[in-house]
């Protein structure tokens, strides 16, 4: 508790001038007799009272300051069980106290105020910002943050995940918004920036090295537990998380950067700069800017390099997706170049495959060329993709497959009549009738079909027709051209004499 100045120089001179006791002192002031007592230990004079009762943990304490002098951080719980091993029968709560006394207090360590030229450094880092679904994925929401030491402008952009191409995507987004590079940039212990350290020794990601040559800036680490040398980003990312993402409203994260993109240059870039007052961030800037780094002339490629291995299915696993590949180059070890947008695939470098990147799970993302050749290559495969075919449109259909594999029913049957019935019925409408077959306990076409033609004749609607002929009788099906009935009729006509046939001739 803070005892105000008027209240200490009121103890001190009616303890020294007028000689009132200390008991009297508190009644009158209507403050504990433990505050002024502690008032004139404070002003050098010892604590008044008896002097203190020998305790238990006495013979104990050259036990704890030794042991707390080699071991600072030692919890008292640790140093009661040793003093109990040694004899020690007293309480744990004066224990307590006695080693709060006696535990070393560090020195407060104070901190210069430290300042950068003008285009000279630069420092990064990420924030979390929660988590969004994509589909059937719970991402984290992620802030890339970069802000330059001397202007303190602010380049912010989100994503949905924290990778090398996405850290990489941050900063080549932000060296394109400034049109410059800082000369120095700061990192913290990053998994994208630093891979291994030990005190000061400093193992770097070979990917940000490489990229951080491109660009000419030098990355630099800073010391642990010193917040005063990356506080300016820290700052930033506070200063992001409430006056730009508080109560913040977005459709998608393209909405969400494009709007971050518009409060950097406006409301960010209008406030004053630390540096000087005088100036706005957008000012400073303006001034800072010349003094960056230009930027190289061909841009690197920000992509994420994995080393995967096709198995069996021509697929290859990223972030919880599969993405096609060519059937020919499957159980073979190929590369993926990966960044925020697209997924490549190659092999040396030919590219097999460019997929969009999804951030949903579980999803197979495939080139409609790859399956085609896949099923051409081996017709076995028809089966099982109608099966997946259908199974994704209607997951209620694998249930329904499996009980007629269980009763003993002919599988490829029943899905070539529920792939019939898929092209000729809506989703919803096939899945109401497969839940209603199985509500019956009769998983067949027969059961999904008079539920679709019930609920169609409900509805007044017409029932619809599906005939589909085997392929050997489509392939008779050709159109046959009638030929006139008169030429038969000639046939029935009698034969005309020849004149030169008289009789007699």
């Amino acid at each position: 508790m803070t005892i105000h100045p008027e209240r200490v120089a009121q103890i001190l001179r009616l303890y020294f001038a007028e000689k009132w006791r200390v008991n009297t002192i508190a009644r009158q002031l209507n403050v504990h007799h433990d505050t002024v007592s502690r008032v004139l230990a404070q002003a050098g004079l010892p604590r008044p009272g008896p002097a203190p009762r020998p305790s238990a943990v006495d013979p104990f304490v050259p036990m704890i300051t030794e042991t707390l002098a080699r071991f600072p951080t030692l919890t008292a719980t640790r140093l009661f069980i040793m003093a109990r091993e040694r004899g020690y029968r007293g309480g744990a709560s004066q224990f307590r106290y006695r080693v709060s006394l006696l535990r070393p207090r560090r020195t407060p360590e104070a901190y210069l105020r430290l300042r950068t030229l003008p285009g000279e450094q630069g420092q990064v880092d990420w924030a979390h910002f929660g988590h969004v679904q994509i589909g059937a994925a719970h991402r984290p929401l992620m802030a890339f943050v970069m802000v330059l030491s001397y202007s303190r402008a602010i380049y912010l952009r989100f994503f949905l995940d924290a990778r090398m191409a996405s850290f990489l995507a941050g900063h080549a987004g932000a060296f394109a918004a400034w049109r410059g590079v800082p000369r120095v940039l700061l990192y913290d212990n990053l998994k994208s920036a630093v891979l291994e350290r030990q005190g000061d020794a400093i193992r770097f990601h070979p990917t940000l090295l490489t990229f951080a040559a491109h660009h000419r800036f030098e990355p630099r680490p800073v010391a642990v537990a010193r917040g005063n040398e990356k506080g300016r980003v820290e700052r930033a990312i506070r200063y992001v998380r409430s006056a730009f993402f508080a109560a913040r409203r977005f459709t998608d994260l393209a909405d969400l950067n494009a709007q971050a993109m518009a409060w950097c240059q406006d409301q960010a870039s209008q406030r004053p700069c630390p540096e000087d007052a005088t100036m706005t961030v957008g000012t400073a800037f303006a001034t800072e800017q010349p003094l960056l780094l230009p930027l190289p002339a061909d841009n690197f490629p920000s992509c994420e390099r994995i080393e995967v291995r096709i198995g069996k299915t021509p697929y290859a696993r990223f972030d919880r997706n599969d993405y096609s590949v060519p059937h020919s180059h499957v159980q073979r070890p190929l590369t993926m170049l990966v960044d925020t947008e697209r997924v490549r695939i190659t092999d040396g470098i030919t590219v097999l495959a460019d997929h969009g990147r999804s951030y949903d799970r579980g999803q197979q993302i495939e080139d409609p060329i790859h399956i085609h050749e896949l099923i051409n290559h081996k017709r076995a495969a028809r089966r099982h993709r109608t099966i997946d075919q259908l199974v994704r449109a209607v997951p209620q259909i694998r249930e329904l497959l499996t009980r007629a594999a269980a009763r003993g029913d002919n599988l490829g049957g029943i899905t070539r009549a529920l792939d019939r019935l898929r092209q000729h019925y809506s989703i919803s409408e096939l899945t109401e009738a497969v839940a209603e077959a199985l509500a019956r306990d009769v998983p067949h076409t027969n059961a999904v079909r008079l539920a679709l033609d019930r609920r169609r004749e409900q509805r007044g609607q017409p029932l619809a027709t599906v005939v589909t002929l085997p392929a050997h009788l489509q392939k008779r099906d050709v159109t046959v051209t009638p030929h006139a009935l008169s030429t038969y009729d000639q046939l029935k006509e009698p034969a005309r004499d020849d004149p030169d046939d008289e009789p007699g001739a």
